[in-house]
C-alpha cells in the first residue's frame, strides 16, 4: 500500500495559500475509508504520527509513554484484516492517545503522583477495553496534573506540558496532555476526563473537539465511577471523529454499574440547523468574560443564525462565587478524601496545587454538608432547564478567560479582564454542567485570541440528547472551518 492521491492531494487554506494536508493531520473517519480502499496503510499512518511525536514533542512534553514496539505490531495485523476484509471494527488501525489516568494492564498507573510512579494497572480501564475491542491502536499516553485536580498541566513527574500553538502558555488541563497531542499532530483520537471542565477546557486552549457525556453515557472506573459530577470521553481534532470514538466508549459494562444500558449511536453525518431554536448565554450568571472569548462566542451565533438556526440571547440567574461553593462542598465529600487516602504520608512529594485542592475541599466539607450541595445542584439544574425551555441547545464560551500560562499555579486565583477572580474556577464556565451532569456539552473551536491560541465554545443539549449537540457542533465546523489553522503549529512549535 501507498499513500494516495487522495491523501497527496489534500489541501488546505491558509493565509490566502494553499498547503498540502500533511497525513499526521489526517482525520480517522477518512483515514477508515483510506484503509478500506486500500489507499493508505495503518502501518503507514502510524509512521507518520510517531515521526511527528518524534519531532514536536520535546518542546511540548505532552506525552508519559510510548508504546512503539507494540503500536506497530498491531498496525501491521490491523493491515492484514484489511487485505482480508469482511466487518471489520470501527477503529481498526487507528491511533489513539489515552490519558494517563486510564489504565493500561501491566503498565503504570501514577495519575501524575510521584510516590505512585511504580504502581502496575492490574486491568485495562473500561474505555481502554473498548478502544481496543474496537481495533484501535494505543500508541501513546498523555500527561495530566496530579490526580488531574488542576485547571493546567505540569507536574512534579512529568513536568510542564505547553500548548503547541504557543508553548509560553498552557493546553489546559486535566486532558491537556491529550488536547496537546491533537493539536500537534501526534494522534488524530485521544481519550479525556471530565469532573469540572477537563476535557471541554483543553479542547478550547488547544482548538480541538472534546465530549462530556451525560453521567451514565460512558462506563468509568469504581469507585469514583459512582461521582455523579465525572465522566470520561472522547477527544478529537474533528466533530465527525469525536462521535466515532464516543460512539465505541459509551455503553453499559460490567465493571461500571452506574453506565447506561443503552446508548443510540451518533450518525456519521447530520442535518442542517435550519429552523432550530438556540440559546445563547454570553456569561452564565456573572462569569466576567475576556473579550476575544466574547467576541468569538457571538461569531459563532451569527454564524449559526446565517445557517437558519434562531439564536436569541438568554441569561441565567448563577453566580461563580456559588458554583465555586456548591462544587466544593461536593469535591469536600467526595474527591478530596480520595485524594487524601491516596497520598497520606507522602504529602511532601505533592504539587502545591495539589495540596491547596485537598485544603479547600476539606474547608468547604467543613462549612457545608454534601445535604446542602444537593440542594443547591437541584436548584441550578432547574434553573438550566427553564432558561433552555423552548430551545434545541444553548451556546456559551468554555472559558472565560482566553489563556493560562503553561507553568502557572494560580494558587491566588487569576485575572478575567482585569478582575481578580479568588480560584481559577471562577475564569472556567464548565463547572455548571457537571453540577447538571445529565446534559450533553461538546466542546468546539470558535475563533482565535489575541494571544496566539484558539478559543471555544460549549453547545449544551437537553439530558442525554447527544445528537443535537454533535448536530449543532457539525454546523458550527462547517460555517467556521477550522482544519486549516492547523498548519500554523508546526511553524510557532519550531519557531
Amino acid at each position: 500500500m501507498g499513500r494516495s492521491n487522495a491523501v497527496r492531494s489534500t489541501a488546505v487554506a491558509n493565509g490566502g495559500t494553499v498547503a498540502e494536508t500533511e497525513l499526521h493531520y489526517l482525520d480517522a473517519t477518512t483515514a477508515r475509508a483510506l484503509f478500506r480502499s486500500g489507499d493508505l496503510s495503518p502501518v503507514e499512518l502510524l509512521r507518520a504520527v510517531m515521526e511527528r511525536t518524534d519531532a514536536l514533542n520535546p518542546q511540548v512534553n505532552a506525552l508519559t509513554e510510548r508504546l512503539v514496539g507494540e503500536a506497530m505490531a498491531g498496525a501491521k495485523d490491523a493491515e492484514r484484516q484489511f487485505r482480508t476484509g469482511g466487518e471489520l471494527p470501527p477503529l481498526l488501525g487507528i491511533p489513539v492517545a489515552t490519558k494517563e489516568k486510564h489504565a493500561l494492564a501491566g503498565r503504570v498507573l501514577s495519575n501524575g503522583l510521584v510516590a505512585q510512579q511504580e504502581v502496575i494497572a492490574d486491568s485495562d480501564h473500561p474505555v481502554v477495553d473498548r478502544i481496543r475491542r474496537a481495533g484501535g491502536i494505543i500508541h501513546e499516553r498523555t500527561t495530566t496534573p496530579e490526580f488531574c485536580c488542576a485547571t493546567v498541566t505540569h507536574s512534579p513527574l512529568w513536568g510542564v506540558t505547553r500548548n503547541p500553538w504557543n508553548l509560553g502558555l498552557s493546553p489546559g488541563g486535566s486532558s491537556g496532555g491529550s488536547g496537546a497531542a491533537l493539536a500537534a499532530g501526534f494522534a488524530p483520537l485521544a481519550t479525556g476526563s471530565d469532573i469540572a471542565g477537563s476535557t471541554r477546557l483543553p479542547a478550547a486552549f488547544t482548538g480541538t473537539v472534546g465530549f462530556k457525556a451525560p453521567y451514565g453515557r460512558v462506563p468509568g472506573s469504581p469507585p469514583l465511577s459512582a461521582d455523579h459530577y465525572r465522566g470520561d470521553g472522547p477527544m478529537a481534532r474533528t466533530v465527525a471523529d469525536t462521535a466515532l470514538l464516543a460512539n465505541v466508549m459509551a455503553g453499559p459494562h460490567r465493571d461500571d454499574h452506574s453506565s447506561l444500558a443503552s446508548a443510540p449511536q451518533l450518525p456519521a453525518e447530520w442535518p442542517s440547523v435550519a429552523g432550530l431554536h438556540i440559546a445563547l448565554c454570553v456569561r452564565l450568571g456573572d462569569y466576567v468574560v475576556d473579550v476575544d472569548v466574547e467576541a468569538n462566542t457571538r461569531a459563532v451565533a451569527d454564524a449559526l443564525r446565517s445557517a437558519g438556526a434562531l439564536v436569541e440571547e438568554i441569561e441565567l440567574p448563577w453566580s461563580t462565587a456559588e458554583i465555586h461553593q456548591t462544587a466544593f462542598t461536593h469535591f469536600g465529600h467526595i474527591l478530596g478524601p480520595a485524594m487524601e487516602d491516596e497520598t497520606a504520608g507522602g504529602e511532601h512529594l505533592l504539587a502545591p496545587y495539589t495540596r491547596q485542592f485537598m485544603a479547600d475541599a476539606r474547608t468547604a466539607a467543613r462549612g457545608s454538608r454534601y445535604l446542602d450541595g444537593l440542594r443547591v445542584e437541584s436548584r441550578m439544574q432547574g434553573e438550566l432547564a427553564r432558561g433552555m425551555d423552548g430551545f434545541d441547545a444553548l451556546i456559551c464560551p468554555t472559558s472565560a478567560v482566553a489563556s493560562l500560562r503553561a507553568d502557572g499555579e494560580y494558587l491566588d486565583g487569576l485575572s478575567a479582564s482585569g478582575v481578580h477572580l479568588r480560584h481559577y474556577w471562577q475564569g472556567h464556565m464548565t463547572v455548571p454542567f457537571n453540577i447538571a451532569n445529565r446534559y450533553p456539552v461538546l466542546a468546539v473551536p470558535s475563533g482565535m485570541a489575541t494571544c496566539g491560541i484558539p478559543t471555544g465554545v460549549q453547545i449544551v443539549g437537553h439530558p442525554f440528547d447527544d445528537d443535537m449537540v454533535f448536530r449543532v457542533g457539525a454546523a458550527v465546523e462547517t460555517l467556521r472551518p477550522w482544519a486549516q489553522r492547523y498548519a500554523l503549529v508546526t511553524s510557532r512549535t519550531r519557531a
